[in-house]
């Protein structure tokens, strides 16, 4: 591995959704991640899971003593543990921050939950859409007087879990280097798309931001930050917010300003907005990204996920590699210095467990009474 983590050794007790979005992306910066699987095969095609990207599989059964003490070693010799687990459950197996912690002070304990480790709702079940409901940010996403669509898993569990899990892991390890001790992360999705929404609280108490969805300059409210059908029912996406760019969209469009209302009164917004959708509809989508591919008018294609690998920006730039035989999108961000690349493949549940136990010094009639007990699984 390469890139800014690389030395860094990071235990991954694999979980779903924002835990190993964290790990991924410690791993994408360079971090040696060790993920400790369950026992059993495994999803099918684990070894498509693009997410899992990047690190080293050993399947442990944690409920048997042997098992706990494997994980201990590991915390021994790691810089932080990631738990996306419910609040107690690794105290119960043993391996909880003071257990860790009492044989690896420098440890930084990663914990990853919705609701946070403590609270009323602390203990309750809970999926990205709840907890952004909870904070406010699922509430933006929504037409004037429609109910909010749920925006797939963006906001809760990749940005407001797993982003901020791997930036406060980042930013403990960088502590204790200085310190020589560790500290618990508690990182929970309600916390962290509360803070994605700080921008609007901002604006709110400025008066420049409605707490009214679908009816702002930058929610779709406006004629000039939304999308468009156009004459193939594919979309186009317009983000003219100042206005230079705005004159360009017009332009493009063969639009006048003399003959449109004002664009600063919001109560034109619906009117022009009708106005811009007879006109995109005229064209095709990718015939609208030609007419605005140079300009400086913030219009884009709404690429589908297979498209936009094909996009020639995308393509200059490396945005997306076929790595392993999966195509998918490259680490970021970029280093000059110490710049990333994509490591091993997602593995299979317990592909590395003789490897990473002859590391921990495990021989070899050990590691086989360890398999041959269930102890440890290997694929």
């Amino acid at each position: 591995m390469t890139g800014p983590l690389e030395g860094a050794r990071i235990i991954e007790i694999s979980g779903l959704g924002p835990g190993p979005f964290a790990a991924m992306l410690l791993a994408d910066l360079g971090a040696d991640v060790i993920r400790v699987d369950r026992l059993g095969p495994g999803p099918s095609g684990a070894e498509q899971y693009a997410m899992n990207r990047g690190r080293r599989s050993i399947a442990v059964d944690l409920k048997q003593p042997q098992g706990r003490e494997i994980v201990l070693q590991l915390a021994d010799r790691a810089d932080a543990l990631i738990e996306g687990y419910r609040p107690g459950v690794m105290e119960r197996l043993g391996l909880g921050p003071a257990d860790c912690h009492s044989r690896s002070p420098h440890l930084v304990y990663g914990r990853m939950t919705g609701w946070g480790q403590e609270g009323p709702l602390a203990n309750t079940a809970g999926h990205d859409i709840n907890y952004i409901a909870l904070s406010g940010a699922l509430s933006c996403v929504a037409r004037p007087g429609e109910r909010p669509i749920a925006p797939v898993n963006f906001l809760g569990d990749m940005g407001g879990g797993g982003a901020f899990l791997a930036l406060g892991i980042a930013a403990a390890m960088w502590e204790a280097g200085r310190s020589g001790r560790g500290q618990v992360v508690d990182a929970a999705m309600v916390d962290g798309s509360a803070v994605i929404t700080t921008m609007l609280h901002g604006m709110m108490a400025q008066g420049r931001w409605r707490d009214e969805a679908g009816t702002n300059f930058a929610d779709g409210g406006s004629n000039y930050y939304d999308t468009y059908a156009c004459a193939d029912g594919q979309h186009i996406a317009v983000g003219a917010l100042e206005g230079p760019f705005y004159n360009q969209l017009l332009a493009g469009l063969g639009l006048s300003q003399d003959n449109l209302p004002s664009r600063s009164d919001a109560a034109n917004w619906p009117l022009l907005k009708e106005r811009f959708a007879a006109v995109f509809a005229t064209k095709t989508r990718d015939q609208w990204a030609d007419v605005f591919g140079d300009t400086d008018a913030c219009v884009a294609p709404v690429l589908s996920l297979t498209e936009a690998p094909n996009h020639p920006h995308n393509q200059y730039r490396d945005v997306f590699v076929e790595h392993a035989g999966i195509v998918q999108p490259s680490p970021a961000p970029r280093f000059d210095r110490t710049p990333t690349q994509l490591g091993l493949p997602p593995p299979r549940p317990g592909q590395h467990s003789r490897e990473v136990l002859f590391e921990l010094g495990y021989d070899e009639g050990e590691v086989e009474a360890l398999l041959a007990d269930g102890t440890v699984g290997s694929r």
